[in-house]
């Protein structure tokens, strides 16, 4: 397969600059009951006759259009989307067929409980799945993003300790950690110290020794880290933390690689949040709908956020009566769409399916490592799991960066990994095929990042150049960041339109 035939060439106007007087793209019969002025039933002034500069135009080029711009997406339905700690897997289209039958997809957040029993099983049953593959005792489904997630978390943390009447001072989190994880902590009211990564990649031990204190609250542990490495002395690590009494924190971020192999509750972990839009495979939805359930252990369940979902024989309820509870994060129940994907997935999935996931998206990410170890610089040789990160210290001899060799994998018809990150590895390339890659994908993926290898020897300046068949050339990222335009100004016009 030709994958540049992906990169469409056409180049396409704004909907304002298809705008013509007297298109319209709708019409309406006349009506067959009698006529009521609007502005008998509104406030005359809550009323505008027609929309500044709002667009005129036809059915047929409006649908058109927007399949047009539609086609010049990149996403999981197309093809591979690598990009590191994210796990962009497949979205099966069962789970969307589910989440869309009507009792589900319309359901009122404001329905009462003996209206909603089905609903609400769906939300027990997911709830005490995920207790089962993390071996955690206690979960809550309401938080709405994996941010949202590690917030809670570190909530409950300091609910905790102040249970004890001693809040404590300080947040301790690996260099290898999300960088989401200092930003939780901060919000929560503590001060973060970070912990370097020894030569294996995964955290010192000296150093950690040397920070903990009866002022830590918790260690803020991603396992595997962002380097796709298990932290193999995950059991030394939790006895370190808990003899100062301390909690240990997982970042669930990188679950995918762990389903059916290990749980996080029998390692020690105290509390975690999991990204149902990763492991779980519910979309990943431009910033949201997400969905980030955290689990705990006995100690920390009488801290969840209210309400939590329950069971009273063969009847499902919320339940408010939490006295030592963070409180509510929302207004309703979490992303409840996001929940039955998730739900359909475990289920249709089974327990080998989930092993068999895990092991998969280990695989993948070990075949592209191998097979490029001999092209890219492969910073830590500590065995990976569910992705790969390599640097741009070959490359960089030739004049090509990391951003380069994203830019020309644009130009290949794949979508980049994440770059620059973790930040612990100069000019990072950060690769997780998941298990949703079959090895043709995989080997055509393989190839392109060898070709690129190939012309930063051969032909420096067709990487430094790239992309040249995008919709754009190389964007000025700096001075977009800096002085973003974010409104369109129609040509030869003083007024300014927003941008369609």
């Amino acid at each position: 397969m030709n994958r540049t035939n992906i990169v469409v060439n056409l180049n396409e106007p704004l909907v304002f600059e298809q705008s013509a007087p007297g298109k319209s793209a709708y019409s309406l019969p006349p009506l067959d009951v009698e006529e009521v002025a609007l502005d008998q039933i509104v406030d005359p002034k809550l009323i505008r006759s027609d929309i500044p500069g709002f667009p005129e135009i036809s059915e047929v080029e409006l649908i058109r259009h927007y399949t047009r711009l539609s086609t010049w997406n990149y996403h999981v339905d197309l093809g591979l989307y690598p990009l590191g700690s994210c796990t962009m897997k497949y979205n099966p289209k069962l789970n969307e067929r589910v989440a869309r039958i009507p009792g589900l997809a319309t359901v009122h957040p404001l329905l009462n409980a003996p209206l909603a029993q089905g609903n609400l099983k769906i939300l027990y049953r997911l709830q005490e799945l995920l207790k089962e593959i993390t071996g955690m005792a206690g979960v809550t489904l309401q938080p709405a993003a994996g941010s949202q997630g590690e917030l809670t978390g570190i909530l409950m943390v300091r609910a905790y300790h102040a249970a004890r009447n001693k809040p404590r001072k300080y947040v301790l989190i690996p260099d290898s950690a999300h960088g989401t994880n200092p930003a939780s902590a901060t919000i929560s009211g503590y001060e973060v110290k970070a912990i370097p990564s020894d030569q294996t990649g995964q955290i010192d031990l000296t150093s950690l020794k040397e920070k903990m204190s009866d002022e830590v609250a918790c260690l803020m542990l991603t396992n595997p880290n962002t380097l796709g490495i298990f932290e193999s002395r995950i059991q030394e690590i939790g006895r370190i933390v808990h003899e100062a009494g301390a909690l240990l924190y997982m970042d669930g971020a990188n679950f995918n690689a762990l389903l059916g192999q290990t749980r996080p509750g029998d390692m020690g972990i105290d509390v975690l949040h999991l990204n149902l839009h990763k492991t779980f495979s519910t979309p990943h939805g431009g910033g949201g709908p997400g969905s980030g359930p955290v689990a705990c252990q006995e100690s920390l369940i009488p801290f969840l956020p209210v309400p939590i979902v329950a069971k009273d024989g063969d009847k499902f309820r919320l339940d408010f009566d939490r006295p030592q509870t963070i409180g509510r994060l929302h207004a309703f129940f979490g992303n409840f769409g996001m929940m039955v994907r998730a739900l359909a997935y475990i289920l249709s999935c089974g327990g080998d399916g989930l092993k068999q996931i895990s092991e998969t998206a280990v695989l993948n990410a070990n075949y592209i490592r191998k097979r490029l170890a001999d092209h890219y610089d492969l910073p830590y040789d500590t065995p990976s799991l569910h992705e790969v990160v390599f640097s741009d210290k070959r490359q960089e001899r030739q004049g090509v960066k990391t951003l380069d060799i994203a830019k020309r994998l644009i130009d290949l018809g794949f979508h980049p990994p994440t770059v620059y990150f973790p930040l612990i590895v100069h000019g990072a390339l950060m690769i997780e095929p998941t298990e949703s890659a079959g090895k043709g994908e995989l080997d055509e993926f393989i190839e392109a990042m060898i070709q690129i290898h190939r012309e930063t020897v051969e032909e420096p300046a067709k990487v430094t150049g790239a992309p040249t068949s995008a919709k754009v050339a190389r964007l000025d990222e700096t001075r977009a960041a800096r002085t973003p335009v974010l409104r369109w100004k129609a040509r030869g016009k003083d007024e300014e339109k927003d941008e369609g």
